[in-house]
């Protein structure tokens, strides 16, 4: 399952970062759940979160049942029952998925947010509806190209939505909008999940099942991805984009309209010098490091992204932060939870469940499990920290798995006798996404998140971004050879590799539970880096006008003589 990619909270933030968050808490007058229904604006930008991460989630999990569907097979003939096949019919997508990501964030930056979505979505419908072609007799090769296709747009999409809607939301909501958006993925999981098991019953479940028992769901696909599209038109652009474009006065201006306030009240003004303070130290960041790719133009900003991917590898404390953020992401993968979601009806089949109906419904049920372990995941990350709860969460994964293991060992050939052992471990398998849900779904993406510093985040996160996928493409591909070819050795296989992930954790994964970035410079070994990012911030947001704007409100404690520097008299001023 590859989790959505949300700005979430990372990194202890500097003095005056809270004490700007809490002039603009004075201003706003509330934050996080109880800022969404204040303004309907805002409002509408969180169901929009949903809207995306919902179509997502559906798409990863709606394939599953399709793939067991008995009219589904007559149309794909050998594809579904040769298993590399069937593997390659699966994992196409996130082989799109991966071409996706790759483009996503030059697309988004060149285009706008807005139209790289409208794009994107336009992709994915068209995937969909070629998808859909299979019935009239083109088959297997309309689910490869469909598939592939859909992949590109979710893979793009999956990394330009929460973007967007990082961007136009408030930053108080930010970190409600983190929880929103992986509920809404895993819902989109579990509706898809008993989409399947309802129309499996269209025709009946044999022989004589109707082609619309697979069509529909793979249809639905295109009802959110339509609302998307079409409600994508009406969205605004993103005031961040507008700003480092150059047009910084319709970046205010869209600024006002989202809040529904005055361009000249002080809260937008707040937001805007931080926006326009967060764009003039990206320029700057780049111009230094790379000063050949600086002019802004199309070309060189697609030559930037795989440049400054490459920069990672070229000192020893990057380089390591490159090796935590790529292997943690394979590990992810390598839990087998993408096993799980894909083949689960198969997986619950070779558990001694008898008929298709009986293992849609067990994987209706994963649905279930997994969206209920999304509740507290965001909650108490800040407060366990990142360590102990990924440790945690492999180590019981790695544990079903293990156990899984055994029960398939001892009865996979006296299922009809031993059907209490079969029911054994189908629960195990719950359980184990239980485990997965609160633990490496939404954490390993704040670690690969945290550990950079602010100019090299966002190639950072792309770098891990890209490990998932490719990791997500080879697991949908081998998994069907390996259920029928290892059989228990598959779970053997999953759960020692996700052993192996904890002892990775517990032993080259330093805790990063409220480090500053200056902090995480030290623990990575490239101490001044972080340093150099915060004094050229500290100087764009003097010049930019917004410490004098934090300043006029009563924030912070801690207090300091300065000198203006325009009118060369003294006065206090908060020391951050």
């Amino acid at each position: 399952m590859q989790e959505s990619i949300i700005m979430a909270p990372v990194g202890g933030a500097s003095q005056f970062d809270q004490a700007a968050l809490q002039r603009r808490r004075a201003l706003q007058g509330s934050s996080g759940p109880a800022a969404l229904v204040k303004n309907a604006r805002v409002f509408g930008i969180a169901c929009f979160a949903c809207l995306g991460g919902l179509l997502y989630g559906y798409n990863q999990g709606v394939f599953s049942g399709v793939l067991t569907m008995t009219s589904f097979g007559n149309h794909m003939g050998e594809w579904t029952k040769d298993q590399t096949k069937k593997g390659w019919l699966t994992a196409i997508l996130e082989l799109g998925a991966w071409v996706g990501c790759l483009y996503s964030g030059f697309l988004a930056e060149i285009l706008s947010r807005k139209y790289a979505i409208l794009i994107n979505t336009a992709i994915f419908i068209i995937g969909v509806v070629v998808q859909c072609t299979a019935v009239t007799g083109v088959g297997a090769s309309a689910i490869l190209g469909g598939r592939f296709v859909t992949g590109m747009g979710v893979g793009s999409l999956s990394m330009i939505v929460p973007m967007y809607n990082a961007e136009v939301a408030p930053p108080e909501v930010r970190g409600a909008l983190v929880g929103l958006q992986q509920l809404a993925i895993t819902t989109g999981i579990m509706i898809s999940f008993w989409i399947d098991y309802g129309t499996n019953y269209i025709g009946g479940t044999g022989e004589g099942q109707h082609d619309s028992a697979w069509l529909v769901p793979l249809a639905l696909q295109l009802v959110p991805a339509v609302f998307l599209g079409v409600g994508m038109i009406f969205m605004p652009f993103s005031p961040r984009w507008l700003e480092h474009h150059g047009r910084e006065a319709e970046a205010r201006k869209t600024l006002a309209s989202l809040r529904g306030l005055s361009q000249n009240h002080e809260l937008i003004e707040l937001e805007y010098l931080e926006i326009r303070a967060q764009s003039l130290f990206e320029k700057r960041s780049t111009a230094e490091r790379f000063p050949n790719l600086a002019d802004g133009s199309p070309w060189t900003m697609i030559k930037l992204q795989f440049v400054a991917i490459g920069s990672l590898f070229k000192t020893m404390p990057m380089f390591r932060r490159v090796v935590l953020a790529t292997v943690t992401m394979f590990f992810q993968q390598w839990t087998g939870i993408n096993a799980i979601l894909y083949y689960a009806p198969q997986i619950f089949k070779g558990l001694g469940l008898s008929g298709n109906t009986t293992s849609l419904l067990a994987t209706g049920v994963v649905g279930i499990a997994m969206w209920l372990a999304t509740f507290p995941a965001v909650a108490y990350v800040d407060k366990l920290g990142r360590r102990p709860i990924l440790i945690s969460g492999a180590i019981g994964m790695a544990t079903c798995h293990i156990i899984i293991a055994i029960i398939v060992a001892k009865n996979q050939s006296s299922w009809e006798t031993h059907s209490a052992a079969g029911w054994a471990a189908v629960a195990m398998v719950w359980l184990f996404v239980v485990f997965f849900g609160y633990s490496w779904g939404p954490c390993a993406w704040i670690v690969i998140a945290e550990i950079w510093p602010i100019s090299q985040r966002p190639y950072g996160i792309a770098l891990g971004a890209s490990s998932n996928w490719m990791s997500n493409f080879i697991v949908g591909q081998v998994t069907p050879d390996m259920l029928t070819g290892m059989t228990y050795g598959t779970y053997l296989f999953f759960g020692i590799l996700t052993f192996l992930g904890a002892g990775f954790i517990f032993f080259a994964f330093p805790e990063t539970k409220g480090l500053s970035l200056e902090e995480m410079d030290v623990l990575f070994g490239s101490i001044g880096f972080a340093a150099a990012d915060h004094e050229r911030m500290r100087e764009i947001n003097r010049e930019v006008g917004l410490r004098a704007v934090v300043r006029s409100g009563s924030v912070g404690e801690h207090r300091a003589e300065s000198l203006d520097e325009k009118s060369g008299v003294r006065y206090k001023e908060d020391s951050f």
